[in-house]
């Protein structure tokens, strides 16, 4: 397998009117992967995918996927990958089983057969008319036929919104099933506690800007949540380091920080204001939050020794 990116996106900007949607946007998406663009609705997340898929053309930037040109190559594009939008567009008055054989007229052959295997994998109906079903089920019609042309690439855009957490689970963990198999997942979404389950790798965006993109298992190791006691008295209280966010009410702080449990916990209990100190692995929701609310965005460098507070 390549080991050239399956999606990048270099310097991409894009602006409506006052909104800046995407703001100097930067990324490389291995392939074998499942990657998570987490952000709050209206970060750049649907932007973005729309610049990949060549359905919108950035003011600055260029946009590639499977090595192709997102602008000058984009019906190749749509043509070779799997894609499900947050409100899929089907034909409601035709059945399950009418809407694959209507799919299958615009692929090679082979593509109903597998549709009609992801249909009774996903335990559905061929013969239950579209306009009957559940969003939940729907959804997996949509999966089914993004998937069944053997796409090597799936892009995803909030395709859980609105299902159960039983369906939403379920969906998102025949992901992994895919990137077992050697195919890649682009996956927009703001369901954190269901993404973590899944997710290799994750990006953060806000504002149309890119916060961090890391590992999850790299993000979590090097992600410190510290509930400290602070000393009585009104010491000063100031931390110098990867500090994402704190928060302080009376004698009680809440920090997360960028670093290794060990060391930051030491750090802080060196601190004249600290009294005590519970360090705790933050949950990937956890840290999203911090980003959120972080007024600046910390350098991180893995070796966190250097992280000081004074």
């Amino acid at each position: 397998m390549s080991s050239d990116p399956i999606i990048r996106l270099r310097n991409v900007s894009k602006r409506f009117g006052k909104t800046q949607a995407l703001d100097q946007v930067s990324i490389e998406v291995p392939p074998g992967v499942v990657f998570a663009l987490l952000g709050e609705n209206g970060a750049g997340k649907t932007t973005m995918i729309r610049i990949l898929l060549g359905l919108e053309t950035p003011d600055a930037g260029t946009a590639e996927v499977l090595g192709l040109n997102s602008k000058a190559d984009s019906l190749e594009i749509r043509r070779r990958i799997g894609y499900v939008a947050e409100r899929p567009t089907l034909y409601d008055w035709m059945t399950v089983d009418q809407i694959g054989w209507f799919a299958a007229g615009f692929y090679a052959p082979g593509y109903l057969e597998n549709y009609r295997s992801y249909i009774r994998q996903y335990e559905l109906d061929p013969n239950q008319k579209l306009k009957n079903m559940s969003k939940g089920m729907k959804a997996k019609v949509g999966l089914s036929l993004a998937m069944s042309h053997n796409p090597s690439l799936l892009i995803l855009d909030e395709p859980t919104s609105g299902l159960d957490t039983l369906v939403r689970r379920e969906f998102l963990e025949s992901m992994v099933d895919l990137t077992a198999n050697g195919r890649s997942v682009f996956l927009s979404s703001h369901q954190i506690i269901e993404v973590e389950r899944v997710a290799d790798i994750v990006a953060i965006v806000r504002g149309g800007k890119i916060l961090l993109i890391e590992s999850l298992d790299e993000l979590k190791k090097t992600s410190v949540e510290v509930t400290a006691t602070l000393q009585p008295g009104n010491l000063p209280f100031e931390i110098a380091g990867p500090v994402v966010h704190r928060e302080v009410s009376g004698r009680q702080a809440r920090i997360l920080i960028r670093g290794h449990a060990d060391d930051v916990r030491e750090t802080m209990l060196q601190h004249p204001a600290v009294q005590s100190v519970d360090v705790a692995t933050p949950s990937l929701e956890d840290i999203f939050i911090a980003y959120m609310k972080s007024e600046s965005v910390p350098s991180f460098v893995s070796d966190a020794s250097g992280v000081k507070v004074s």
